[in-house]
């Protein structure tokens, strides 16, 4: 994906997501109708300045307008973690994921027993589960899509279809969230 049709993208999402028609857009941020369309169709080259006063008008951060199509699946294993460190104290942290906006997350801490697998049914539309392995081995995720997973590993999915955990540990514990939209 060149970055202008990464640019056309996200101004039409961001758009929408606001309500606003493209003229009522480009009136607000002082582009021409036509130069926004012009963008919106991948077409141009538009200046930083352009793309601050879309942001503003679209009452966004700038980097909204930079931000690839997330998939639905993200794996992130104990060892290949980006941290960002402290220089004043020992802490170290990975982000994993962000939250959209307009959505509600409930946390929850699961122990697993090996020998059980826990079906579960699919969840609202456009539910995503993470999951954090804090102790031992577990499979989970979708029918089509289960990974066995080890302490530190990280695993987001979709949860609005049939999905089943299952311990391949004596015991395991993860951390559970599940993302609903609001």
């Amino acid at each position: 994906m060149t970055p202008v049709s990464l640019i056309a993208q996200a101004i039409q999402r961001e758009r929408t997501r606001a309500k606003m028609s493209l003229s009522a857009l480009a009136s607000q941020a002082g582009v021409a109708k036509s130069t926004l369309s012009q963008l919106e169709g991948g077409q141009g080259n538009p200046s930083l300045e352009t793309l601050w006063a879309i942001a503003s008008a679209l009452n966004i951060p700038l980097s909204f307008l930079f931000e690839t199509p997330k998939s639905d699946f993200r794996i992130i294993r104990a060892d290949e973690e980006d941290q960002l460190s402290s220089d004043l104290s020992g802490l170290s942290s990975t982000l994993l994921a962000d939250c959209p906006k307009s959505c509600r997350r409930d946390f929850y801490r699961v122990y697993l027993k090996s020998g059980s697998v826990r079906e579960a049914a699919a969840h609202t539309q456009s539910t995503v589960e993470h999951a954090f392995i804090c102790r031992g081995k577990v499979r989970l995720g979708p029918e089509d899509n289960l990974q066995e997973l080890s302490e530190g590993d990280y695993f987001r999915y979709p949860a609005d279809v049939k999905h089943s955990y299952e311990a391949l540990s004596d015991k395991a514990m993860l951390v559970l969230i599940m993302e609903n939209p609001g």
